[in-house]
């Protein structure tokens, strides 16, 4: 039986970790902007025009902003080279990042809810709202959703799990803004307690998001595989590979948004060594080129061809 273990050249791969680097940091900073402006705007005027919708909204714009340090944080990090310490890259700081965006949404949709509670169980101290408030709902809903759009483009097209994590971060941003939006229209025609209803609703919206994001990243640092389709493509890449007559116990675990292969591959027990190891070295290179494989490890078993006597190949 044999062992072996290709490098391989990062950029061979459909998005490189210094594209996708770059892919984020962008996008990051455009959100970081968008949402310094959105945090101010919509809780100054919150405070001013007494809509606690606007002010939950604003809170939750605020967590997009510490997201946003976060994702930058992690993207900084994740692109680092191996080294003797962290053998397979550095690539889990983004499921990290993920891990630490789940708990953020939950803590602040927690507080939004008991604040909403709170202010439900004494519905003759909610005051009116001002029309101003309505504006700068519609506002933060338009730019939330323009922001989402163009993060989960962005994303997509470099396969990257924390942008994706961080531009329905921003959706949920925006869905509150249209919870909100339609409290204070509540609000405004006569209903008082819509206010704090929109705030509620928000609370949960990101409760359960936070939870969602959370859970997903914790499984993936447990070592989660792949989902079978990927797994069944990696498969038949190695089967497609010259001189590979068989595979099995093909196993995946993700490391950030790059995944780490176990394979079994079956070779003609009459090849030598050396036969056998190019085999297996094409077979990694080709999965590695075809795929968002980080590294391939090989176990070469040997296949005795049907129509030889195999007690003369083994003693051979």
């Amino acid at each position: 039986m044999l062992y072996s273990s290709a490098d391989h050249d990062h950029e061979d791969t459909p998005h490189s970790t210094v594209e996708r680097a770059v892919a984020a940091a962008r996008s990051t900073w455009i959100s970081v902007v968008v949402n310094v402006l959105l945090t101010i705007t919509q809780i100054s005027v919150g405070v001013m025009a007494k809509s606690q919708g606007l002010v939950a909204d604003g809170i939750h714009s605020l967590s997009d902003l510490v997201a946003d340090v976060v994702v930058l944080f992690a993207n900084h990090h994740s692109k680092k080279d191996a080294d003797a310490d962290h053998p397979y890259g550095h690539q889990r700081f983004e499921t990290a990042a993920s891990l630490v965006l789940g708990l953020l949404l939950l803590a602040v949709g927690v507080g939004m809810l008991w604040s909403a509670v709170h202010k439900l169980e004494s519905p003759e101290t909610v005051p009116q709202v001002h029309i101003v408030a309505l504006w700068v709902a519609g506002a933060a809903l338009v730019a939330k959703e323009a922001l989402f759009r163009y993060m989960l483009a962005v994303a997509k097209r470099v396969k990257s799990s924390m942008l994706v994590a961080n531009a329905w971060h921003a959706r949920s941003d925006a869905a509150s803004s249209l919870v909100v939006g339609v409290g204070i229209v509540g609000n405004l025609l006569g209903f008082p307690i819509l206010d704090p209803i929109a705030a509620l609703i928000v609370g949960f919206m990101v409760t359960k998001m936070g939870w969602s994001f959370g859970w997903d990243a914790l499984h993936d640092l447990m070592d989660r595989a792949v989902d079978d389709e990927e797994v069944g493509a990696i498969r038949q890449t190695l089967t497609d590979t010259p001189g590979v007559s068989g595979v099995h116990d093909v196993r995946t675990r993700k490391m950030g948004d790059m995944i780490i292969v176990d394979a079994h591959i079956e070779v003609d027990a009459t090849l030598s060594v050396e036969a056998g190891h190019d085999i297996a070295v094409a077979a990694q290179q080709r999965v590695m080129q075809h795929h968002r494989v980080l590294r391939l490890m090989t176990h070469v078993d040997p296949w005795h061809r049907p129509d030889l006597d195999h007690a003369k190949v083994a003693t051979g």
